[in-house]
């Protein structure tokens, strides 16, 4: 039976509606005055460092596909492979390519991009003619790129820049007589050079996409994100509009076809095909779509959304089963996607994500911890030797340090290290939105610095001295520190507890999410190891 204080998490999250009866005692038997007992909700399975999963290992999976930020899907189905990218913003090494043969289960191939070119929004991955393609939309500055590769597992070429100052989110059609197009949002085009590698002319524009009501609840109009896709005798436009963020039913996707890669375009009459009904369902937001042919022949729709009280999370990847209509129209089929579903039929599952906990016996720079905002000399920063990450102080605080994270798709969870600082040396652990809005503990010889509101606020004495094991908890926005003088034997609980529900793109902007992570500043190096990270379910 359900606990009562489960219920309440459920309830808050808006997860459970008028049925829930405050006044029934817990462990009674007895439903309270309504007589109606509640089912538990569905449980994801669990996999490495107890981190959740898809996967039921039943036949059925149950959203997300990809916990935590892995924003703006693009997919690719190459033979019997699946691979697919996210958007990675100020994060390098990025683009980290994943690979499945069954869409559910998913393994890191490793980082396309490892010089910062910028802000990387909503990517672009594709295959031509047996060479591999990324088309990248950058903010700082405000263009987008190309790279290629012969092998999806690299090398990728240096990023040729397309001058595209206008638009985001490419998405590439080839058209019937051959020619290579990107698509852009707001409903232009720009035609691509055989190669691939330039674009010829200007943009143009070439479709206004459908309209929502003006009463509904929503962002902005912001139509991007366009994904084109060639079956049978017609090309079909998927459209992300209503706006990214912001109300939860603002986001949805639309569709438009055509005979031919030049128009007209006719829009779907079953407009939006997907959205969000309401703050009450489990995944808000969703949106920015992309069709894909299944392992045994069937349909399917990649797309984000936000976890329903958890923007901290940022937009996590679902999987939606798509059902060809009469008409040549399509629908998703998967509801709201808060129940587990069949998995793809047809497919050969494998292991799914990987371990965050780290001995540090090498450096995974890419597909585990990634630089925020890095400077062209920061992979210099970072060694390991005999299981420590030794890192290199950089700036005051991690504001200026460009601090070292992870991607964590749970909603609690625990980390903790071994940090040894050098005389002068800053460093911690820290949960990060961006270099205006993060928390966490750091210490140097003498005292602790607490990091609040993105804020250094107070500094109480540290009785450790230069080297100590800490302690991160975030039990859903709960956040707790430990500290520990004798490696972890015996912990004492940082008498600064903190709440982060509000470190998020609604509050900060920037389509972020709140990441675990190290930092290292001051003078000298700090030396990190014994990483540990556990989910808490």
């Amino acid at each position: 039976m359900t606990g009562r204080r489960d219920m309440i998490k459920l309830a808050g999250a808006g997860l459970l509606g008028s049925a829930f009866v405050p006044g029934a005692a817990e462990g009674s038997g007895k439903a309270g005055p309504s007589s109606c007992r509640l089912p538990a909700p569905p449980r994801w399975a669990t996999g490495l460092d107890g981190q959740r999963k898809a996967d039921l290992g039943d036949g059925r999976f149950l959203n997300p596909v990809m916990a935590g930020d892995h924003p703006d899907p693009s997919i690719l189905k190459d033979g019997r492979d699946y691979y697919m990218t996210f958007s990675t913003f100020d994060s390098y090494p990025g683009l980290v390519i994943w690979h499945s043969r069954d869409l559910v289960n998913w393994r890191p191939v490793g980082p396309a991009l490892t010089r910062n070119i910028g802000s990387v929004w909503a990517p672009e991955l594709c295959k031509h003619e047996g060479r591999y393609y990324l088309y990248i939309p950058t903010k700082g500055p405000n263009t987008s790129w190309v790279i290629w590769a012969d092998r999806i597992e690299g090398p990728w070429s240096e990023p040729v820049d397309l001058d595209l100052p206008d638009h985001i989110d490419p998405g590439h059609a080839v058209g019937e007589d051959g020619s290579r197009w990107l698509f852009l949002s707001g409903g232009d085009r720009v035609r691509l050079s055989d190669d691939g590698l330039r674009r010829i002319g200007e943009p143009e524009h070439v479709y206004d996409p459908w309209h929502y009501p003006a009463d509904w609840v929503v962002e902005g109009f912001s139509p991007e994100g366009p994904k084109i896709l060639r079956r049978g005798a017609w090309f079909y436009m998927i459209t992300a509009v209503g706006g990214t963020a912001g109300p939860p039913t603002g986001h949805m996707v639309i569709a438009a076809r055509s005979r031919s890669i030049h128009g007209p375009w006719e829009d779907c009459p079953h407009n939006p095909v997907v959205r969000t009904q309401s703050h009450d369902e489990k995944w808000w937001s969703r949106g920015h779509a992309t069709l894909v042919e299944g392992p045994g022949g069937d349909w399917w729709s990649v797309y984000h959304g936000y976890e329903a009280g958890f923007w901290t999370l940022g937009r996590q990847t679902l999987l939606d089963p798509v059902e060809w209509t009469a008409d040549g129209w399509f629908r998703m089929t998967g509801g709201d996607l808060s129940r587990p579903l069949a998995t793809p039929a047809g497919g050969t599952s494998g292991p799914h994500g990987m371990a965050l906990s780290d001995d540090f016996a090498s450096l995974d720079l890419g597909a585990k911890w990634n630089f925020f905002r890095p400077a062209p000399d920061e992979r210099s920063r970072a060694r390991v030797e005999g299981g420590v990450l030794v890192l290199k102080a950089r700036g005051s605080a991690p504001v200026d340090s460009s601090p070292l994270l992870l991607i964590a798709g749970d909603q609690a969870y625990r980390f903790e290290c071994d940090i040894e600082i050098s005389p002068g040396g800053t460093a911690g652990l820290i949960l990060f939105y961006d270099d205006r809005l993060y928390c966490g503990l750091g210490f140097d010889a003498e005292r602790f610095v607490t990091h609040q509101y993105g804020i250094e606020r107070g500094r109480p004495a540290n009785p450790h001295g230069r080297r100590m094991r800490m302690r991160v908890t975030n039990d859903r926005h709960i956040v707790t520190y430990d500290t520990s003088g004798d490696g972890g034997k015996t912990w004492v609980r940082f008498d600064r507890g903190m709440e982060v529900s509000g470190y998020h793109h609604n509050v900060r902007g920037g389509f972020l999410m709140l990441r675990p992570g190290l930092y290292s500043a001051g003078d000298g190096e700090a030396r990190f190891s014994n990483f540990t990270f556990r989910a808490l379910g």
